[in-house]
């Protein structure tokens, strides 16, 4: 399965990619990392994302399309994907459908502002492989430290509360209309982001149509 995943900053996007990828069997490919691997290596292109993502503006859409098509030219992702965090414009879903890239399905976590400001104020990743952690919601085992690598646990310079808003605004102006784009596919399906992970994953499933 071929899947996009769409929703604002702090829906749980990443959580339920991670679960998904395990169901499936198949890779969670997220911009998002890509873009701060690059800039932790002060690459070409992680300077000139640097500069926009500390504002909590979107990356342009050269640089995020030539960073995803890249990737999925890789013989890893043949039997399927999960894009989370692209395409965030409507410009980059055009582009991803020129490249010729099939999407099996586009799925919309929907979450209200409030419950917005209150995830991101608790979201932790790992300094070193990047997997995703909240303190309210998905506390790691050992406090600060990931399950996986042993990395210590950041929260990201966007998730402060002076970027916040300004992440939401530019979510609900620029990204939400993809929705429209790909619901005229016959693409588009959604599932409500609730206070429990469970709950979430629940109705994940079911607008998939898989089985927990």
């Amino acid at each position: 399965m071929k899947l996009i995943l769409v929703g604002p900053p702090g829906a749980g996007k990443g959580t339920q990619g991670e679960i998904l990828a395990k169901k499936l069997g198949i890779d969670t490919i997220s911009t998002g990392v890509m873009l701060r691997t690059a800039i932790k290596e002060q690459t070409e292109v992680g300077k000139l994302a640097e500069q926009y993502i500390n504002e909590g503006k979107l990356v342009p859409d050269d640089v995020i399309v030539s960073v995803v098509k890249e990737r999925l030219s890789k013989p890893d992702v043949e039997k399927g994907f999960i894009l989370d965090g692209f395409p965030r414009t409507t410009a980059q879903a055009e582009a991803l459908t020129a490249s010729g890239v099939k999407i099996d399905k586009v799925l919309s976590l929907e979450v209200e502002d409030n419950m917005i400001v209150e995830r991101l104020s608790a979201r932790r990743e790992c300094s070193r492989c990047g997997a995703p952690y909240s303190v309210i919601y998905k506390k790691p085992r050992i406090e600060g430290k990931c399950d996986k690598c042993g990395g210590e646990l950041i929260q990201r310079a966007d998730d402060v509360p002076a970027t916040i808003q300004n992440r939401l605004d530019v979510y609900h102006e620029q990204t939400e209309p993809i929705k429209a784009y790909y619901d005229n596919m016959g693409l588009l399906v959604t599932a409500k982001g609730e206070n429990e992970l469970e709950d979430t994953t629940k109705n994940v499933m079911a607008a998939l149509g898989l089985e927990e």
